[in-house]
């Protein structure tokens, strides 16, 4: 019973921050095997992100770093078309089908390798995670993930427990020339979502049949007077989602998904040696705020939230000097999500998003109010990172070799 709760302690914001904080700590003592931290480096960095800003939003108001910003192409919104064009019963019905798409859509999103491209019906090509957004926005809009033809805006458990390769590949244009990282293991995750979803009525089928939308309602009579904290979020679909993460670290039959073992870390209890990260999950929790916020549910405190732990931020910082590996080999050879080098990174990636925030605000004289993490990922970081990444590898890969079963990054 006491492993338990110290295992469902690992599975929050809170935990992510403070581990990171942990590992920042060892870091700075030059106590980690796999890295040296160079702060010297960081105004540079600061620079360099808040120059990105500045490019790409000149009025400073960035939205929040969500799904559906990769759903805008060329001026166009194709979330908002497509909701605009569907008439819906009432507000529930359309957050319901908006946590549908943004939950499939994220757990679609893990990295897509170089070399996949998806062609849109109109002529457009998209890559990485934009083309893997608008891959799954027209498999969602085709009734993909229904069960009923007569309501294609919806993605039923039962559906996703059907759900095939084949038919991945089919929505996905997946061939041996067009190569998508991962694929077997983006159709197994919402394989599991959908058994998932049945085992948790009370979660995911209190106005519905079992859907991800299920999720809404259960958000919904968690706000008090139209109020909910942006932590819940991530701790209900935590533990809503517990069990669709294969092969990950359990402890006292808990499973902890995202969250790993770490050799530098130590403690009386197991719980104390683990690294939680939860990156797609805070994703996802940064990606349901705009639907609940739309059906009139204030969302506060977004900065309870944590940077997300995923290559295009950490190797913002590789690229840029502030993470140097200590051993030459790590920059050739291939790593594996769960090996301490990139658990490591990916930790302290999220610590150095912190350290980062307030002095891009600082050169950018905005307040934390106003900028909170969440637009400095999508204003910044984020884009900072892909566009270091382009500038040093042709290609803009991450600048490891990291084995992906399609479930992490």
């Amino acid at each position: 019973m006491e492993e338990s709760h110290e295992a469902r302690a690992l599975l929050s914001a809170a935990a992510v921050r403070e581990t990171a904080q942990r590992m920042f700590a060892l870091a700075r003592e030059h106590r980690l095997d796999d890295w040296e931290l160079h702060l010297e480096c960081l105004p540079h960095t600061v620079d360099f992100v808040a120059n990105v800003i500045r490019q790409r939003y000149p009025t400073l108001a960035p939205p929040l770093h969500a799904r559906w910003r990769h759903f805008e192409f060329s001026g166009h919104d194709l979330w908002r078309e497509l909701d605009a064009s569907h008439v819906w019963s009432d507000t529930a019905a359309r957050a319901r089908a908006a946590f549908d798409l943004a939950i499939t859509s994220v757990l679609l999103d893990a990295g897509a390798g170089s070399s996949w491209r998806y062609r849109d019906v109109d002529g457009r090509t998209a890559a990485r995670s934009e083309g893997l957004a608008l891959a799954s926005l027209r498999w969602f809009a085709s009734g993909g993930m229904s069960v009923d033809s007569r309501d294609p805006l919806r993605a039923d458990a039962l559906a996703l427990t059907r759900l095939s390769t084949e038919s991945l590949a089919e929505a996905f244009q997946i061939s041996a020339t067009n190569p998508l990282a991962g694929a077997d293991g983006r159709v197994h995750l919402l394989n599991r979502l959908g058994i998932a979803l049945q085992m948790r009525p009370d979660v995911f089928a209190l106005a519905d049949s079992p859907r991800p939308g299920g999720l809404f309602d259960t958000l919904s009579r968690r706000a008090v007077n139209g109020m909910l904290p942006a932590s819940v979020i991530l701790e209900v679909l935590l533990d809503g989602f517990g069990p669709i993460w294969e092969d990950r670290p359990s402890l006292g039959g808990v499973p902890l998904g995202d969250c790993w073992p770490h050799p530098a870390l130590s403690g009386p209890s197991p719980y104390s040696r683990y690294v939680p990260l939860h990156k797609l999950s805070q994703w996802l929790a940064y990606s349901l705020i705009e639907p609940l916020q739309q059906a009139g549910i204030d969302v506060r405190d977004i900065d309870a939230l944590t940077g997300l732990a995923e290559y295009r931020n950490g190797g913002l910082f590789v690229d840029l000097g502030v993470l140097v590996p200590r051993r030459r080999d790590d920059w050739s050879r291939q790593h594996q999500v769960a090996d301490p080098f990139v658990v490591g990174w990916r930790s302290l990636t999220v610590a150095l998003l912190d350290e980062l925030a307030p002095l891009v605000r600082a050169k950018l004289n905005v307040t934390r109010e106003a900028f909170p993490l969440g637009r400095l990922l999508e204003g910044g970081t984020w884009a900072a990172g892909r566009a270091i990444a382009q500038e040093r590898r042709s290609d803009g890969s991450p600048p490891f070799r990291i084995l992906s079963d399609g479930t992490v990054f």
